[in-house]
């Protein structure tokens, strides 16, 4: 079949507008400020095969684990025994990849009787059960102590809810209102889906939108295929660290080999650390999806993601592994650490072939912070979020400050709805000076928050980069660590560790300090006209202009 570009081209936006409506409805219709305000959440579009064609630009690691889900799930329930208006629900992450609180959707699309496609949507939930409050425990040492699975269940046959199967669920979650309110905007996030490729395919014909949905895979395929073919053959090893898996401190080596050969890629993570004891062991689903980002930013960051990618990358995770568990290894804080430190793995070893291409490291984690308990009136709450932190420089400008990099991208939640929502008094919220690494170009600066809980409440932090500075390139130095406190009642301020999970008193301030972007270039190539506003604008110190800079512009 000849394929017309300029069809091809409005075609493949027109899919990416179905999934961004998704996310649309998902968004403003969620309960929980976790989806609605910091947009935790992700949806696209999947031909009837389960393989990528579309893809809203939500968060990477979910739309890059959200394929592994729907060909696992379609395993399981193939798509011959779904109806319209079916919906299948999934958490578990040794099916679809993720972690426990990262709750997915998937709902076929019919024309008539003839399957069309697939929608699904990923959203994370502020609980799930689990040991504590939030289901983020950094000492879980099994799968079930982190909270309720489910596996591949019809949670709705032919616009039919199983409110039975509902009520199971949102009574093993300690907030079961925002449980109800955002499983059913997830639901409706996929009626929008099939509601719009119905339309869709009633304009351009179903069998010629299947066609073009399978053509917008391998245009992205050959894509990616002459982009690789531009990085010079060879290959390139790199290994970084994890500092503890939240039980021990001892530091977990993540290793990988990326070689190269013409059009093609391969990384082989031979060599990483077993499995480990504490919640950081990441599910194949998540290494895969952190490979396919890494070689996308750097080979052609401009591409659309979709399943064409992954048809040129091979990727190699031993069983038993960080990077590949055997079941039921704990694996609640993959996703926020261990996804992380494999796309800087990943970036560092590419660094070596193509160095203009690749930023420093980043601020290294998605650094969870999870306060929860029951506020005044006696009712359970659970505040969730990820921060941001320095972004790596590059090889022409300053890293962002304040921002998330690589693997998510979620906002923040506002000050005015933590309080609103919770008993919790946010003391501080902006960036941390001189946490962004010297260089001619700067890393990007951390983020401080430091909040107080209203009630008796239980903690878990999580974050990375807390002794291992993010790594700059080109002479780059190294961004600042992050830092993290706790201070009880009338004591003085404790020095905590980047993971840990405890009971506090009412009245109980926690500081967490995140870590800033490593630098490109030697500082003293850096403008002095750049030093000089950095000061003005009060993210490098004056001493530390003078030491990391020698001056430069501050006379």
């Amino acid at each position: 079949m000849h394929f017309d570009p300029i069809t091809l081209e409005v075609l493949r936006n027109a899919l990416q507008s179905v999934a961004e409506e998704m996310g649309a409805t998902l968004t403003r219709t969620a309960l929980s400020p976790n989806i609605k305000d910091r947009r935790d959440c992700s949806t696209a579009i999947y031909t009837t095969g389960g393989n990528l064609v579309a893809q809203a630009e939500h968060i990477p690691l979910h739309l890059g684990l959200m394929p592994t889900v729907v060909k696992e799930v379609l395993k399981t329930i193939p798509l011959k025994s779904m109806a319209p208006g079916d919906a299948v629900i999934i958490n578990d992450p040794y099916v679809s990849g993720s972690h426990l609180p990262d709750v997915c959707l998937i709902s076929p699309v019919f024309a008539g009787n003839m399957p069309l496609a697939i929608v699904a949507n990923l959203a994370h939930h502020v609980d799930v059960g689990g040991s504590v409050p939030g289901s983020m425990s950094t000492t879980c040492t099994e799968i079930f102590q982190e909270g309720m699975r489910i596996p591949p269940v019809k949670l709705s046959r032919s616009g039919q809810i199983n409110r039975d199967l509902l009520k199971v669920l949102a009574h093993n979650v300690r907030t079961s209102d925002e449980f109800y309110g955002d499983i059913q905007a997830q639901l409706s996030a996929n009626q929008v889906g099939v509601k719009r490729l119905q339309e869709l395919a009633r304009k351009t014909g179903s069998a010629t939108l299947i066609q073009y949905m399978h053509e917008i895979i391998n245009y992205a395929e050959r894509r990616i295929r002459r982009a690789i073919a531009e990085i010079p053959n060879g290959t390139y090893r790199f290994t970084d660290y994890l500092e503890g898996d939240g039980i021990i401190d001892e530091q977990i080596n993540i290793t990988a080999a990326v070689q190269v050969e013409n059009d093609s890629l391969k990384v082989d993570f031979t060599g990483t650390c077993p499995q480990v004891k504490g919640p950081v062991n990441a599910t194949r689903g998540v290494t895969l999806a952190c490979v396919y980002f890494a070689v996308k930013a750097v080979a052609d960051p401009d591409l659309p993601a979709s399943e064409g990618i992954a048809r040129a990358v091979d990727v190699i995770t031993p069983p038993g592994t960080l990077v590949n568990p055997l079941y039921p290894a704990p694996v609640a804080h993959a996703n926020i650490n261990t996804a992380q430190r494999i796309t800087d793995v990943v970036l560092g070893a590419l660094a070596q072939a193509v160095p203009h291409q690749v930023t420093a490291a980043g601020t290294g984690s998605m650094s969870n912070f999870t306060i929860g308990g029951r506020d005044w009136r006696g009712n359970f709450y659970s505040y969730v979020e990820t921060y941001g932190g320095g972004q790596g420089a590059m090889s022409d400008q300053d890293g962002m400050d304040g921002v998330h990099v690589n693997m998510t991208n979620t906002r923040n939640t506002p000050v005015e709805v933590i309080e609103i929502n919770y008993p919790l008094l946010v003391e501080k919220y902006g960036l941390v000076p001189d946490s962004g690494g010297p260089g001619k170009y700067r890393g990007g600066c951390g983020i401080v928050r430091e909040i107080t809980v209203l009630e008796d409440a239980t903690v878990s932090v999580s974050t990375e980069r807390n002794t291992l500075g993010p790594w700059g390139l080109q002479g780059g130095r190294p961004g600042r660590t992050s830092r993290c406190y706790i201070k009880l009642p009338g004591g003085t301020k404790q020095i905590m560790p980047g993971k840990f999970t405890r009971e506090v008193p009412a009245g109980t301030t926690v500081t967490l300090e995140t870590a800033g972007g490593g630098g490109f270039g030697h500082p003293h190539n850096r403008s002095p006209d750049a030093v000089r506003r950095d000061v003005l604008d009060g993210l490098v110190s004056r001493e530390a202009a003078e030491r990391d800079y020698g001056g430069s512009g501050l006379s």
